[in-house]
């Protein structure tokens, strides 16, 4: 008999689908090798067209992957503003040719210092809700700290030189992606109750703009030029976090300018682990990458190949391991304010008795968290000189607070739901908050965004990065297997069905693509399935020097370049 703990908060089927909704996305075009690339000297993988061709043409203009990364995020921010930019944070994980190292910079966002684990209480019930919507779920940004910090250290451009793409965008409008009109279109009703938002991504008379009308963000193009080429100072201690606190806390948050100034980004190590002659590199906590490390050494022993890539035997074979690794995350949050124990999680001991329990399908408890950052992004840049950037960037749900300061143009995260909003209250998912992710004054979320480099001998040979909350860690241990054990180019990896498994309930979501005859053997498996049309965004990019094979998820409607 299995003892369920006593936070243990049931989650309903239905609720975790409708969240899951804003997951799936209908794609801008098929699913098809159109958003895979193979180049020469240097490659964009990105969410949106014009964000890979801004990172392209910094490359061509000289600069590196690092510039290009910091070009590509911005203009994703920019023309995928439901999901990330400035307003918000993510990490960095990277490969520097010169040194041989590997690097990992978190510009996570941060809880105001006035946060206490009780701010989302109301009358002595928890108010969720809150943490959700409107200025109280605003998280300090930590996306421009994260651009200056790594371009001072490692870039060659200034800040203005890899922000002008995104200003020109910005400035001079683009064309609105079907990705982005869905979003706009399923957030129309909330995006009529915020004046910014309403002025800038909805049409005079409120309705929703269609795919292919133009967007412009004037005033965001003029906050990019004031940054100057010492953003950082400017916007966090200058004129841009005054005006940011002034209109936070008119709307009643409670980020203070003290807020901005204390912001800094962290440089940590990454994580790391072997597996089939391979080091994969990651993103440490409040990441998620140790959950994936996990997943991985779970497999390492037997061997997948030989099953058949997406065939019933293989995928009741991740499923019980994605289903121990989502047990696990509980476990970790920002290492500032928690002891996590990722030694222990990764060891030999630890993997091997997860192993037991998924291989032989013992039943432990269910996760009393899991993640749930919705609007996020990820890309991947290399560069001649053999540089490998990973970088995801988010403002959390769809839209973040549902908040954009109109002056400045910049839409605000609601990063505080990414929290355990109090014991007990459940959050998006419908999942209770635990001690390890509570609200702290100056603490980090926990993230299920998962930054991959797989190296062998010691350079890297494949990034692979994501978008879509849980479905981040599932769909980036697809697409590696599929390509380090089914030996599967990135077009085929990133295209291929996926299934999503994360412990709570107890249900596999399966994309309809999925072969009948495959979903059937795992019903008579005994799994219960639910069928979706499509789930996350992952884009992949094999680095071999001189043949850089790269795709984007056309789930999502991004696109591989390189020259």
């Amino acid at each position: 008999m299995v003892r369920r703990p006593a936070y243990l908060h049931a989650v309903g089927l239905a609720v975790l689908l409708s969240i899951l909704t804003t997951l799936i996305v209908a794609p801008a075009h098929a699913v098809s090798g159109d958003t895979s690339a193979v180049s020469q000297h240097g490659m964009v993988v990105a969410e949106t067209a014009e964000a890979s061709a801004a990172g392209v043409e910094i490359l061509k203009h000289g600069g590196n992957a690092i510039d290009a990364a910091c070009a590509a995020a911005l203009a994703t921010g920019v023309t995928h503003a439901a999901s990330c930019g400035i307003g918000g944070g993510g990490f960095m994980l990277f490969y520097l040719a010169s040194t041989g190292k590997y690097y990992a910079l978190d510009y996570r966002e941060r809880a105001p210092l006035k946060a206490t684990a009780t701010m989302f209480v109301r009358d002595g019930h928890p108010d969720e809700s809150l943490a959700r919507s409107g200025a109280l779920a605003i998280a300090v940004p930590g996306e421009i700290a994260g651009i200056d910090a790594v371009l001072r250290r490692y870039g060659t451009m200034t800040f203005q030189q890899v922000a002008a793409p995104a200003v020109r965008l910005a400035e001079n409008g683009f064309a609105l992606s079907p990705h982005l009109a869905r979003e706009i279109s399923s957030m129309a009703d909330h995006l009529k109750l915020d004046p910014g938002l309403a002025a800038v991504f909805l049409k005079p008379d409120g309705t929703a703009p269609k795919p292919g009308d133009i967007i412009f963000q004037k005033n965001l193009a003029a906050t990019l030029r004031r940054l100057g080429d010492q953003p950082a100072e400017v916007f966090y201690r200058g004129p841009i976090a005054e005006e940011l606190v002034q209109f936070i806390q008119g709307h009643g948050g409670i980020v203070t300018s003290e807020d901005f100034a204390a912001y800094q980004p962290v440089w940590r190590e990454p994580l790391h682990r072997a597996y089939r002659g391979f080091d994969v590199y990651v993103m440490p906590p409040p990441s998620s990458g140790g959950v994936l490390l996990e997943m991985l050494g779970m497999l390492e022993t037997g061997p997948l190949g030989g099953l058949g890539v997406n065939s019933s035997p293989y995928l009741a074979r991740i499923i019980e391991v994605m289903r121990e690794g989502f047990i696990d995350r509980e476990k970790y949050a920002d290492p500032a304010f928690v002891k996590v124990p990722v030694v222990e999680l990764l060891s030999a001991q630890h993997i091997d008795q997860a192993r037991e329990r998924a291989l032989h399908h013992k039943l432990t408890p269910p996760p009393a968290e899991t993640a749930h950052d919705h609007g996020t992004a990820n890309l991947i840049v290399a560069d001649r000189q053999g540089d490998v950037v990973v970088l995801t960037t988010t403002i959390n749900t769809s839209f973040g607070a549902r908040l954009m300061d109109p002056k400045l143009g910049i839409i605000l995260n609601n990063e505080m739901d990414d929290f355990g909003v109090a014991p007990g209250v459940p959050n998006a998912f419908r999942l209770e908050g635990e001690p390890a992710n509570e609200v702290a004054p100056g603490k980090r979320p926990l993230s299920s965004m998962a930054p991959v480099i797989v190296a062998k001998n010691g350079k890297p040979i494949l990034a692979v990065g994501g978008s879509g909350g849980p479905t981040i860690v599932t769909g980036v241990l697809q697409v590696m297997l599929d390509v380090l054990d089914f030996h599967l180019g990135p077009g085929v990896s990133v295209d291929l069905p996926r299934i999503h498994e994360q412990a709570s309930p107890e249900t596999v979501i399966v994309e309809e693509k999925m072969p009948a005859q495959t979903s059937s053997a795992l019903t008579q498996m005994g799994y219960r399935l639910r069928v979706v049309p499509m789930l996350g965004a992952v884009g992949a990019l094999k680095t071999q020097p001189g043949n850089l094979q790269g795709a984007a998820d056309g789930r999502k409607g991004g696109l591989a370049s390189g020259y």
